[in-house]
């Protein structure tokens, strides 16, 4: 054995609770460098190693309730073990179990089980058996689903006037104001909010969604573009939550009846992470989503966005040329913002100036001019884009073309020697080009700017570590003409992916250039299917096609690609 390795062996020996962190070494969860790290801070902080390895992110809050189970022998158990209500001892305060983040489960006559997440602690497992008398069993969970339940138990009883204040209906008085800034204030509440945005991070989720609904409010995640229910708090919780949320994202306290839009900046595990907030009122009280936007997250390459080379050829000569319109398709949530941006940063250059208008700015461009959209004042679409053409730009960005007088300027601005890029909500690329015509464009000015439609879908990415082969069925192969030359996969689930089977999520796109054929079908009005079937017979890949290339290359699964593409 090296020096070195001895001596950080000696190091993990010496520390606290060193069973737990010599398994995660050894995993290579934890880089041994670290160890060292987490030692000092400990001695300074005096806190337990557990907590400053959470703390310092050196480490996710299930992989330390895994480490910590098997080290200690105990038995790990989720958010579905707890019971409905904890079994407390009459004579253990409520305080006691907040301040060490003790859970108890159930209790008879001679026993008392309890749910921890740092078993290292010992002195709060002292001090309830000898207050109770009871021989006390512990069990492991993840240090957010025991504070969860903390304070879906406890909090509420400090949090019970807020649920007058969050009927649905006008404004708030002054006494409701102070009344809800000083619940968003509570330490529990902010302690909530705070974790929800760590374990959303944590977790990858795009999305937060605090729904209030009769049962309390619901808790939701976006994580690989699917929606899956987190927790329930108390009803009494929902409005100090939302409350809080809309003082961190500096929106009116008092303003109930309409929605608001907002940005926050949050550190997690010591990195910025900015978040958009939308509040709506609903029947049971105002509801919350915060969209995650993390720039270091996103990489702003064709490469990386699932573009394989004839796609990035297609579309980098679409781009290239000094003016026309170029158009990404796809339902919200697609990444047709994403795309945009992948083609601005390739734009980019100190010779161009470049205009961007959104709705809102999600991700700040370095030298590029955002301007978000704010229809109160009538900034809209329209109208940001026609003062743009006054300042000589190069290139424009349209967030989205929702109307005839966006799509109106748009055409105009590419007809005066501009490029344009913008987005469209169609099914399909052909579709955007009926939708143009549909708004009362005239089809030789559609034919005259468009260069290329892009159709977009975002398919989750099989989990690698779980991922298993298996042969498809060979209707499935006949249905969809697919020679399949190695083996397809299918989704399985483990720990990291969350049990899912997928995780991250890459694009399934089709390109649709305006060659002379397709626009002969266009100056005849054609449908959708018409012209679609001509640039399929040109040579053009469906995002369907596409997916299925994935597919058979193990990256995806069939399902995926069906649920985002429509096809039964």
């Amino acid at each position: 054995m090296s020096a070195e390795a001895s001596s950080t062996q000696a190091s993990v020996a010496a520390s606290r609770g060193a069973d737990w962190l010599e398994l995660l070494v050894a995993r290579g969860v934890i880089a041994a460098a670290d160890v060292a790290q987490l030692n000092t801070v400990q001695s300074e902080a005096h806190q337990s190693l557990a907590s400053v390895a959470l703390r310092l992110g050196k480490i996710s809050e299930r992989k330390l309730a895994d480490a910590m189970a098997e080290a200690r022998g105990f038995e790990f158990i989720s958010v579905t073990d707890f019971p409905a209500q904890p079994a407390a001892p009459a004579n253990v305060l409520a305080a006691f179990w907040r301040n060490h983040e003790l859970l108890p489960l159930s209790a008879d006559e001679s026993t008392l089980t309890v749910a921890t997440w740092d078993a290292t602690d010992r002195k709060p497992i002292e001090a309830l058996a000898f207050s109770t008398h009871l021989k006390i069993i512990e069990k492991i969970a993840t240090r957010g689903a025991i504070i969860a339940a903390l304070e879906s138990s406890y909090a509420a009883e400090t949090t019970a006037t807020a649920a007058n204040a969050a009927e649905f209906g006008g404004g708030a008085d002054d006494d409701e104001i102070d009344r809800l800034k000083d619940l968003a204030s509570d330490a529990p509440i902010i302690r909530l909010v705070q974790r929800l945005i760590n374990q959303a991070v944590e977790q990858r989720a795009s999305d937060i969604h605090l729904e209030p609904a009769e049962r309390g409010l619901v808790v939701r995640f976006r994580a690989d573009g699917v929606l899956r229910e987190i927790e329930t708090q108390p009803k009494a919780v929902s409005a100090p939550a939302v409350s809080r949320i809309k003082v961190m994202a500096g929106l009116n306290i008092a303003e109930r009846r309409l929605p608001q839009d907002g940005r926050i900046r949050v550190a997690v595990h010591g990195k910025d992470i900015d978040f958009r907030v939308a509040t709506s009122p609903t029947m049971h009280g105002e509801s919350a989503v915060l969209r995650i936007l993390d720039r270091q997250d996103v990489q702003l390459d064709f490469n990386s966005l699932g573009f394989d080379a004839g796609l990035i050829s297609t579309l980098r000569h679409a781009i290239a040329r000094p003016f026309g319109i170029v158009l990404v398709t796809g339902p919200t949530g697609s990444g047709k913002t994403t795309t945009l941006y992948a083609a601005l940063t390739e734009l980019n250059i100190t010779e161009r100036k470049i205009l961007t208008v959104e709705d809102p700015v999600e991700y700040m461009l370095p030298g590029v001019n955002q301007v978000p959209v704010k229809p109160q004042i009538g900034l809209t679409f329209a109208h940001a884009l026609r003062s743009f053409l006054r300042q000589d730009p190069d290139v424009l960005m349209v967030g989205e073309i929702r109307d005839r007088e966006t799509a109106e300027v748009a055409i105009q601005a590419a007809l005066t020697g501009h490029l344009l890029l913008s987005t469209l909500h169609t099914n399909t690329a052909a579709a955007a080009i009926t939708r143009l015509l549909d708004m009362g464009i005239d089809d030789y000015l559609i034919t005259s700017t468009l260069h290329v439609v892009m159709g977009q879908r975002l398919v989750r990415k099989l989990c690698t570590s779980c991922r298993a082969p298996y042969d498809p069925a060979r209707e499935v192969l006949q249905r969809f003409n697919i020679t399949a030359s190695a083996p397809w996969h299918r989704a399985v689930g483990c720990a990291a992916c969350e049990g899912t089977g997928y995780r991250k999520r890459t694009t399934i796109l089709e390109a649709l250039p305006m060659s002379e054929a397709v626009r002969a079908k266009v100056l005849t009005r054609a449908d959708a299917h018409s012209i679609e079937s001509v640039a399929v017979g040109e040579g053009m890949r469906t995002m369907l096609g596409h997916g299925l290339e994935r597919v058979a290359a193990g990256e995806t699964t069939l399902e995926e690609v069906l649920r985002v593409t429509s096809m039964s």
